[in-house]
This record gives structure tokens, sequence and C-alpha cells, in this order.
């Protein structure tokens, strides 16, 4: 639609006071191009067609053509009446007037001081009307623009005001719960801690954790657990003393300053904000749900150095050790906690074994697993080693620890498991038919990449599945029983033999024997180091070997480390040896051929001349273990 077009559509009001009148300048402004005209024959009718035409607080009438006189009224009660209606008072008024045919200067003063746009004199031609019309309803929409125009730029400028009042509030407040942020936290812990260095105004950091808080979210969704968030954030809020900052830190964890307290009232506060979450019932549609908290507790005092930062990482250092002493309990943070210094351990550790992953520093070491039969070795049980920054030689005791806590035995337990089978791959000549045992941790039975990693690896380097024997903890096998017993049965089902390692350690060792689908037991340690001088260990040696043999089962002996425990184990039966008496891991495959006959003499048990130089051969995932 083209401006003229727009502008012939507007709506124009004719009033007059006689019918005849109102046809005259009906048909006038119609021939203009002007179709959209509605009439009126009085000030009353004039007033109720104008209120017709309100939508929305605008009237839809934009221009009124009116004679100086109505019989009901005149044109200056008539201009007032519009000037009074904020809806109405921009409405342009043509005042059609009588004249002798000359310019009336008097009527038109009068016409304009009553508040008229225009005045035309009569008779009434359209040369003169149709253009002061048309210039009357341009200003009009123009007018009607930029009342737009300002209309949407004060909206835009207020919501504009109102996005940056909230964006301004959520800088330092949780969207969801109003509390404060973890940045506003900080910023007035900055503050504490400068008031007890200068004033010696010591305050308290009490951290809380919502125990299971994860349990309610997976399984009513998040706006149930965005619903208890806000229950738990009015808890709070209302069991805290005016001037203590209560903020939401992370999705299910709160923190609590209050500042001129001392150590025991920041205790007894501690300990009365987890009984009252511990009593708190959090009700969905169909379950009621029990909450319990960790609470974290650090003194912010003058004497010591650290710096806001490093109180809030206090804090949650001391809930952390209270989820590890039983969970719902209160602790406070203490830097001589052992929990601490294994962390800061595993901190210590984890960069060090990603660098050895990624610059190939990890080793194998192998060790020998006589066949008591004959003295053949016929199986070798491969040991990580790694190598430190120095060039020394560091014992899985030291980094499998911080790699299982810190989530990188998958790496380790893949890591070994594909260099393993390289190695055999490289044997050739009197070792190609020699086999490997391979330790896995529990955690590898998680792994779902692990059996195509063997699958992978056993077809492109054309190993038989049966020169693979890999080793779990009795202990980590009863751990996870179903899923380890279901992934040892799909090995096997690969080919792949099965020895479960450290037998006897469990009080259910015979029990889960009987279901668990394995081809070697190797008996526990601690049963075979004092052997030759403790009798129940006789029995229990004997007792399971038997068991194993009548469940088909061979055995394993390790910890073999003198003659005379060589030959009671042969006397027993056992099936494989494993110890320093009959070999030290090393990186090279030592001679295929061993005696496992005692020595007629020993100047000194064989364990003390290997150990003059220790070696410790601990398992690669079971850093409890020293070989």
């Amino acid at each position: 639609m083209t401006d003229i077009d727009t502008l012939r559509s507007m709506c124009i009001l004719v009033v007059e006071n006689n019918l005849p009148q109102i046809i005259q300048l009906r048909s006038i402004i119609e021939e203009g191009g002007f179709t959209n005209i509605v009439t009126a024959k009085s000030s009353e009718e004039a007033m109720s067609t104008l209120r017709g035409h309100l939508r929305n607080e605008t009237c839809k009438i934009d221009l009124v053509l009116i004679p100086t006189q109505l019989k009901d009224s005149n044109i200056h009660e008539f201009c007032h009446s519009l000037k009074n209606y904020s809806e109405w008072e921009d409405i342009p008024v043509i005042v059609t007037a009588d004249s002798d045919g000359w310019w009336q200067e008097a009527t038109a003063r009068q016409a304009y001081e009553a508040g008229a746009s225009d005045v035309v004199f009569k008779p009434i031609r359209a040369m003169d009307l149709i253009p002061r019309i048309t210039l009357a309803l341009t200003l009009k929409k123009e007018r009607d623009q930029r009342r737009q125009h300002e209309e949407d730029m004060g909206n835009e400028l207020a919501e504009r005001k109102i996005m940056e009042a909230r964006l301004q509030y959520l800088v330092g407040h949780d969207d969801l719960t109003g509390l404060s942020n973890r940045r506003r936290l900080e910023q007035a812990m900055e503050l504490a801690v400068l008031r007890a260095r200068n004033f010696k105004r010591t305050a308290a950091l009490l951290y809380l954790d919502l125990d299971q808080f994860k349990v309610v979210n997976d399984t009513e969704g998040h706006d149930c657990g965005d619903r208890m968030l806000v229950s738990v954030a009015n808890i709070l809020r209302q069991n805290i003393k005016p001037g203590d900052l209560l903020a939401r830190i992370g999705s299910d964890e709160f923190a609590l300053l209050i500042e001129n307290t001392n150590e025991e009232q920041a205790l007894i506060k501690a300990e009365e904000l987890r009984k009252t979450l511990d009593e708190f019932r959090f009700e969905s549609n169909i379950r009621t749900y029990h909450l319990c908290t960790c609470v974290g507790v650090t003194i912010i005092e003058g004497e010591n150095t650290a710096t806001a930062s490093e109180y809030l990482a206090q804090a949650d250092q001391a809930c952390h050790i209270a989820k590890n002493h039983g969970r719902n309990i209160v602790h406070k943070y203490n830097h001589d906690d052992t929990e601490l210094h294994r962390l800061r351990n595993d901190v210590h550790w984890v960069p060090m074994i990603r660098d050895a992953l990624m610059n190939d520093r990890f080793f194998l070491l192998f060790q020998p697993v006589v066949r008591v039969a004959d003295g053949k070795a016929t199986h070798y049980e491969a040991l990580i080693r790694m190598k430190g920054e120095n060039g020394e030689v560091l014992s899985p005791e030291d980094f499998i620890p911080a790699a299982e806590r810190m989530g990188l035995i998958h790496h380790i337990d893949l890591w070994v498991v594909e260099n393993a089978i390289d190695f055999l791959s490289s044997l050739s000549g009197e070792h190609s038919n020699i086999s490997l045992n391979i330790n896995l941790s529990g955690h590898a039975f998680q792994d779902q990449s692990l059996i195509s990693l063997i699958q992978q690896k056993l077809d492109m380097t054309w190993i038989s599945a049966n020169r693979l024997t890999f080793e779990i903890t009795e202990t980590a096998a009863i751990a996870n029983y179903a899923q380890t017993r279901e992934m040892v049965a799909r090995l096997r089902a690969l080919g792949c033999r099965f020895a479960l390692d450290d037998f006897g350690a469990g009080f259910n060792s015979f029990n889960y024997l009987k279901n668990f689908p394995v081809d070697y037991l190797k008996l526990d340690g601690a049963f075979i180091s004092n052997l030759r001088n403790d009798p129940v260990d006789k029995i229990l040696v004997k007792s399971m070997i038997a068991v194993a043999h009548s469940l088909g089962k061979k055995t394993v002996a390790e910890y073999v480390e003198d003659g005379e425990t060589m030959a009671l184990l042969k006397k027993y039966g056992i099936d494989y040896v494993q110890g320093f008496y009959l070999g030290k891991p090393a990186k090279e495959l030592t001679i295929n051929a061993f005696t496992t006959q005692p020595p007629v003499s020993e100047s000194a048990p064989t364990s003390e001349k290997f150990r003059s130089t220790p070696e410790v051969t601990t398992r690669a995932t079971d850093p409890e273990k020293v070989k």
C-alpha cells in the first residue's frame, strides 16, 4: 500500500447540523478518494462516535470536520471536550465556517483559538477542502508514527533497564534460589580475611553438601530437584542471623560465611544446620525424600596467611572428609588430616601419570610362573613400572592408588593389555608358545572398550587368545560380582583364560568359587609367605588346593622365596609357583627351566639373597600386593 492509499484509508468524521450538508461534504470527500467516512448530526452524536472508535486506548478517527456552530454545542466546547481526553487530543479538527465569499479574520481567529487545525469557508469546494484534508491527515500520520516511535523507544529503554538491573542482580546472586553466588561469596570472604588480619575479627566458613541429591534429580526430574533446592535454601535462610552471608556455590552445595564468631560457635552452628536439614522431608508427587548433609568448617583467623579461595578450598576439603567418614556429619578442617595428604599426593601424581602415558614412560617387567610338574616357565606375569622424571624406576604402589582415585586406571589397564599383547607378538623361537598373565583392576570390567581392544589386538597380531591369562583379585571380583562374571565369560568366549588372584583373602571364597568361571586360582600370598612356620597356613593351603582341583581349576602359589616353601607346595599338589626363589621380574624372559627341588644346604634364605637389592613387584592394579 502506497502512502497516498494509506492516507485515503484513514477515518474522517463529518459533523453537520443537517442531512443535505452532510451529503454534500461526503460527496466532495469521496471524490477526493477518501472512502472511510463516518457522520454525526450533533456534538453529542460525534462524541458517541468517537467513543465507539476507541480500540486499546487509541481512537480510530483520524480527522474531524465540524462547523463553528452546532445545535447542542459550539466549536469551543467541542474542541475543549477533545482536549480533555488523551485518546482524542491529537485528532486534527477542520472547521467549516460561513462566509460572504471573503476571508473572515475574526471567524478564523475564533476557530484557531478554540483548537482547530484549519478553517475552510463556505461554499465548500473540492479544490479547497481536499488539499487541507490531505495535509491534516499527513501531519496526523507523522505525529502518530513519531509517538509510536517514542513509545517503542521508551519501552525498549525500560526493558533494557530492567535487563541491566537483572543482570546486575545475577552477577552476585543465584538465579534459582535468590541466594548469593560464588562470586559474591568470594568477595565477602576477601573482606573477612582483611578484617581478620587487620582487626583480629575471626570468621568461619561452613561448606554444606547435600547427600544423595543426584538421586532425586535423576529419578524425579530436574524440576523436582529445583524445587528441593529452593526448599533447602528457604530453610537455611530461616536459620541464619542478619549479616551472615548464605550462598549457593554448586548444584547441591551451599556455603555460609559467619563473621565475628569463634571455632566453638561455628561448630555449634554447623551442627544445628546439619540437624535441621536431617529433619527435613521433601515430598514429591509420589515419594517422600530424606536429605542428609555433610558440613565442612574452616576458621578464618588473622594468624593464617591463606587467601579467600584457599579458605574455600579448605572448607570443601573438610566437607569431602566428612563424606568419607560416613556422611551426615560435621568436620573441621585440619591441615594434618591423612585424607588431605592423600589428596595432595593424588594431585602430584596425576600429571606424572598422564605424561607417562603420552611419552611412553611406562614399561613392563616379566616374572616367571613355573609349572611344578616339569620345572618349565610356561607363563610370565606382566608387571608395570614407571620411569620417573630423573630416570628412577617407580613401583605401582606409588602411582596405582592415585590412578584409581583420579579416574586414570582405565588408561593404565588398556596400556598394559595393549603392550602385553604386542610383547607376545614379538616373541619367537623357544619363547613362541609362552603365555602372559596380565593383571586387571576391578575398574577394568566397567570399561566396555576393553573387550573390543583385546579382540582387535588379537586379530592384528595373530596371537592365540589362550596365551592370555587375565588376573583379577578376589576382592575386586566380589565387589562387582555380576558385572565381573559377565565380562569374564565374554573374554573366555574369545579363548582367553582367567586367574582369581589373592584367593582366600575373602570370607566367601569357596562360595564364589563354585560359580566363578576362572581357570586358575592364585593363592593369597599371606598364606604362602610364612607357610613353613605356620601350621594353620599349611592346613588352609592344602584345603584350597584340594577344593580347586575338585572344581577342575589349576592353582598358583606366589611369594615362593625359599626351597622349603617350594617343597611343601609341591607336596600339597600345587600346579604353578612364582616368587623370587624362581625368578625376579625382569625386562627379558629368563631361561625356560628351573629346579623345583629344595637345595641341599643354603647359607642364607633365598629371599634374603634377593632382597639384598630389594625390588618391589606389585601388580599393576593392586597397590596392596607386594611380591
